[in-house]
């Protein structure tokens, strides 16, 4: 039996290692074993690393929910999927019998969603192979790199998070709240659907510098910054806040922030648990949405479309600040992300 690489993790122990596992196998006719190209660090990783997040508890499992890659062999069930091909993946499925599944909603599933999360819950991507049911495979278009191929899982919950909280109107106010990959990617789509008043806040100087590598000609400040401008203006005010940061007392400021019916998006992954504090009244009088964001319902196909508008001008690994790595320097990648110095990290292999 073959073998390969992996990067593994283990709550019991706290411990990441990279250690050697057999080659997965395809054991349903329904399955699809695929060679990953490019597998993304995401900022739930940092957070499973550090015990903050949910994940299987039973042992050992490869970490990982991003990734492009080569279809290396299909089972007798799969039809429109084929070896050689170009893909990239939806780490999660729905159990298909209850409620939310047959609403269309199976990223709600308690037998599913979250729960079947690969790299989650399930043996992951940071590795050489991985295997996975075949509605969980989309072939790339072709003017679609598997470099940019990475990015498909974090732009597809953009894609359900933009109906989420649409309608946003060309000339109303945004602020991007963190300058990681996720707020990168939002200014990205927010610049694409042409909109231009638009702030990015990011405490870490290093990433506001990356933001700058966009090119969109959005406001970039600080915390620091945007309290300032407040305190001196009254009427320093948003529509629209989008939270990439999960970061508690930054959320509290922002709902301070909003203007008249406004919107208050929550999409960054807070720890399970911080709490914040706002006032009823407020919310009631000005009446403010808040909008909670999760996964990717069913949003792959959009997603693919959207990446082909994105792919010449936005998806530069340069621009958006990511670097890629070997898996076998894992430690240096999730390092390197957690000091900021880069907003994304990614193992080619």
């Amino acid at each position: 039996m073959g073998k390969m690489e992996a990067v593994e993790f283990s709550l019991k122990e706290k411990s990441l290692n990279l250690v050697i596992r057999p080659l997965p196998k395809i054991e349903d006719p329904n399955q699809v074993l695929i060679k990953v190209a490019y597998a993304g660090v995401c900022g739930t990783d940092l957070h499973i690393t550090e015990a903050t997040f949910p994940c299987a508890k039973d042992g050992p499992f490869i970490l990982g929910h991003e990734l492009s890659g080569v279809v290396s062999e299909v089972g007798t069930a799969v039809r429109s999927i084929r070896p050689g091909d170009h893909v990239v993946v939806d780490p999660n499925v729905g159990c298909g019998e209850c409620n939310f599944c047959h609403s269309g909603e199976k990223h709600y599933c308690n037998r599913g969603g979250i729960t079947s999360y690969i790299g989650i819950f399930k043996d992951g991507a940071w590795a050489q192979y991985v295997v996975l049911v075949k509605e969980q495979v989309h072939v790339l278009p072709e003017n679609i790199s598997l470099e940019q191929g990475v990015l498909a899982e974090p732009i597809s919950c953009l894609a359900h998070s933009w109906d989420r909280i649409s309608p946003i109107t060309v000339g109303q106010k945004i602020l991007v709240l963190g300058a990681g990959i996720i707020g990168n990617l939002w200014a990205s789509i927010l610049h694409l659907q042409g909109h231009k008043r638009v702030t990015v806040s990011e405490p870490i100087v290093q990433r506001l510098k990356l933001q700058e590598n966009l090119e969109t000609g959005f406001d970039g400040i600080t915390p620091d910054e945007l309290r300032e401008r407040h305190e001196n203006n009254d009427d320093y005010l948003f529509d629209v806040i989008i939270d990439c940061s999960g970061h508690a007392p930054a959320i509290e400021h922002a709902f301070s922030l909003l203007n008249k019916g406004g919107k208050l998006c929550l999409f960054g992954c807070a720890a399970p648990h911080s709490m914040i504090s706002i006032s009823p009244l407020q919310l009631a009088m000005k009446e403010i949405q808040i909008i909670g964001l999760f996964l990717n319902m069913f949003s792959f196909p959009k997603t693919l479309g959207l990446m082909e508008s994105m792919c010449e001008r936005y998806l530069s690994y340069e621009k958006l600040g990511v670097k890629t790595f070997a898996l076998k320097d894992y430690e240096d990648a999730l390092e390197e992300l957690r000091k900021g110095s880069i907003s994304k990290a990614v193992f080619k292999f």
